[in-house]
């Protein structure tokens, strides 16, 4: 119960994130993706710091959360993130929840919902994880995220903003597994952290995919990028959490139910990304550049 109330906390620090900073990477000229150039531009607005210490929040959050509960139980919980985005968007932007924004978050909570119940994600699993099973994971998702990169280097707006949506997913949840292994050694024996790789890992994977995530909201195709991250983190996160630390799902007759439960989830999220406020968000005008 702590790890569910502290996923959720979490959810709700990063849909502010989201907001404030999509809404200043979103003014961004497309000259600036994949440059520093674009976060020091982003460096100037209060806004987006505001984003970024609602971030370092979630983060607090969510390594709680990771710290009493499985990584296939903690991770899907942060799907909540775009419903409250929505809600956010409304509120912030004063904008009117339709009844498609209505069907689509009861779409994606019914979907998480049916998930978590059917999938029954523990704990019980493994702690130690040789260096050649972290070597075998690391590998792999380097490579998938840079041919990800790759096509979204030659891909149209919304191709780039669904790919490098993607990417950004995937490397948070390999973030969020040197999390969950750095948590372990936490509680373990403190004075090993210092001395572990996974929290050095966890920092370099998780600038790497902050930057990711940037470039995808600055594509300008939020309909694409949102589902994209919102779905593959979960996603990835209990392929991590199953393969590396051996936490338990339910198998058998109950897979199709787990299924269903990603597919609505899926389909709430892109129902949700093409509402009439997110579409206003989008087509918003550029804020005027800021006189520092």
């Amino acid at each position: 119960m702590i790890a569910v109330i502290f996923a959720l906390l979490c959810a709700v620090s990063n849909a502010t994130a989201s907001i404030l900073q999509r809404r200043e990477a979103r003014t961004m000229p497309q000259s600036m993706a994949f440059r520093p150039a674009l976060i020091w531009a982003l460096l100037h607005r209060p806004a987006w710091l505001g984003g970024v210490a609602a971030l370092i929040a979630g983060f607090v959050f969510q390594a709680t959360a990771l710290s009493f509960g499985a990584l296939a139980l903690v991770q899907p919980l942060l799907v909540v993130e775009l419903p409250l985005t929505m809600i956010g968007i409304s509120l912030v932007l004063k904008a009117t929840v339709d009844r498609q924004s209505w069907l689509a978050t009861a779409a994606l909570t019914g979907g998480l919902v049916l998930f978590l119940l059917t999938a029954a994600p523990t704990t019980s699993g493994r702690a130690a994880i040789s260096g050649v099973e972290w070597a075998l994971a690391g590998g792999a998702t380097v490579l998938a995220v840079a041919g990800l990169i790759l096509v979204s280097r030659t891909a149209g707006p919304i191709g780039r903003a669904a790919t490098l949506g993607v990417a950004a997913g995937i490397g948070f949840a390999l973030t969020a597994t040197f999390m969950r292994k750095s948590t372990i050694v936490l509680r373990g024996d403190p004075s090993a952290l210092l001395t572990s790789w996974q929290p050095y890992a966890m920092v370099a994977t998780g600038i790497c995919s902050f930057f990711l995530l940037q470039n995808a909201y600055q594509s300008g195709s939020l309909i694409a990028a949102q589902p994209a991250i919102t779905i593959s983190d979960p996603v990835a996160s209990v392929l991590y959490g199953t393969t590396l630390f051996h936490e338990r799902l339910r198998g058998g007759p109950w897979i199709a139910a787990e299924l269903v439960g990603v597919a609505l989830m899926l389909y709430g999220s892109v129902l949700l990304a093409r509402s009439p406020a997110i579409q206003r968000m989008r087509d918003a005008p550029p804020a005027r550049p800021s006189s520092t």
